[in-house]
């Protein structure tokens, strides 16, 4: 189990305890249980049930029990998925499986995941396709533990009720949870998190008369970490917790597939390769290519170069502008700036708006 689970402590203590409700395995000692084989242990161990039936209750999407067949006889779903906002999510290759399926795998077999890498590569994306379920916290240096678990608010008749927050309700609806650029939260709010992720999973909300909150089958983290962002700190308490860390960068052939200007393109590849060498600290990822194509249709190439230039770090903007200006071909290009003021004949007015006409003469 170790060795299928990755040697977490809470995952295979988990997996012993499901094969222990299924008569496959003992459970015996006081305080820190110990396990042993049975008569139904080895058969158990002929076919690796990942998702048992009856430990997971339904939640939308998900697929029918899992056992460890090959990836290639999976049925690889790599057409695009609507998320919640009604975006589009385009997947991609993790482990020779389409990451949405990876991801469903690794939920299913209870084994946390970090998700890591630059800003506008699609890590929160990939967990929103992945999971309709999803509950979302928004890590940042603010965050507390009442952010978490939940607090006391005021209450329309003026009186104060205790409004759970999405730790608790992802827990007791058995539904997945993304804490979003966590290494942004302190080390102490985290703390709070642990217990429902390791074998207890279980926490108490001592803001709440000490109530003790249980996790249904179904319940999952994820986490979201920067690397680089001033203030992110991945600790090894937060390390240790995710069993699987997967590294997310830009998809470059996906953003010429989606027909996004090829040499555009090519200036972010290039200022990501000097960005892996070190001379650089800013590039272009998936969010800004999106956001160039879209400028582009309403402002035109002009303007959208110059505003790729703009959003850059002050330190990175003359890189970026050289490298515009080399695989694009103009001859200069400068932050996206107001210029001087146009005369009021050449102010478009908005469809259906008029001019009102001038009373009197002016002097």
């Amino acid at each position: 189990m170790a060795r299928q689970l990755g040697h977490s402590h809470g995952a295979v203590r988990n997996a012993a305890l499901t094969l222990v409700r299924r008569g496959e395995a003992d459970q015996s000692g006081k305080g820190q249980p110990e396990f042993r084989a049975n008569a139904k242990t080895a058969a158990a161990a002929q076919a690796a049930v990942i998702s048992p039936p009856g430990t997971h209750s339904p939640r939308a999407q998900t697929t029918t029990s899992r056992t460890t067949t090959p990836a290639a006889a999976t049925p690889r779903q790599t057409g695009p998925i609507r998320r919640a906002g009604g975006q589009l999510y385009h997947p991609r290759e993790l482990a020779d499986l389409p990451d949405v399926e990876a991801l469903n795998r690794l939920r299913d077999a209870d084994v946390p995941v970090l998700l890591y890498g630059p800003p506008g590569t699609g890590k929160t994306s990939l967990v929103e396709a992945a999971f309709p379920d999803l509950l979302t916290v928004a890590g940042d240096g603010d965050t507390t533990v009442g952010d978490l678990i939940g607090e006391y608010t005021q209450a329309d008749g003026g009186g104060y009720v205790f409004q759970y927050g999405p730790l608790v309700t992802a827990m007791t609806e058995g539904r997945a949870l993304l804490i979003d650029d966590a290494t942004l939260i302190s080390p102490k709010v985290l703390a709070a998190l642990y217990p429902a992720m390791d074998g207890r999973r279980q926490i108490q909300v001592k803001a709440h008369k000490g109530e003790t909150i249980t996790a249904e089958p179904g319940f999952y983290v994820v986490a979201g970490h920067n690397p680089g962002v001033h203030g992110s700190v991945l600790t090894e308490a937060l390390s240790s917790r995710f069993s699987v860390q997967i590294q997310i960068g830009t998809d470059y052939d996906l953003a010429l597939a989606l027909r996004i200007d090829a040499r555009v393109v090519r200036v972010a590849r290039h200022l990501a390769r000097q960005v892996e060498l070190g001379e650089l600290g800013w590039a272009p990822q998936l969010r800004e290519l999106l956001s160039y194509q879209k400028t582009e249709a309403v402002l035109g190439s002009k303007a959208a170069l110059a505003n790729l230039v703009g959003i850059a770090p002050l330190e990175d903007r003359d890189a970026v502008a050289a490298a515009v200006i080399k695989t694009v071909g103009v001859k200069e290009i400068a932050p996206l700036t107001l210029g001087k003021q146009l005369p009021a004949s050449a102010v478009r007015q908005p469809p259906g708006s008029t001019v009102p006409a001038h009373r009197g003469r002016s002097r």
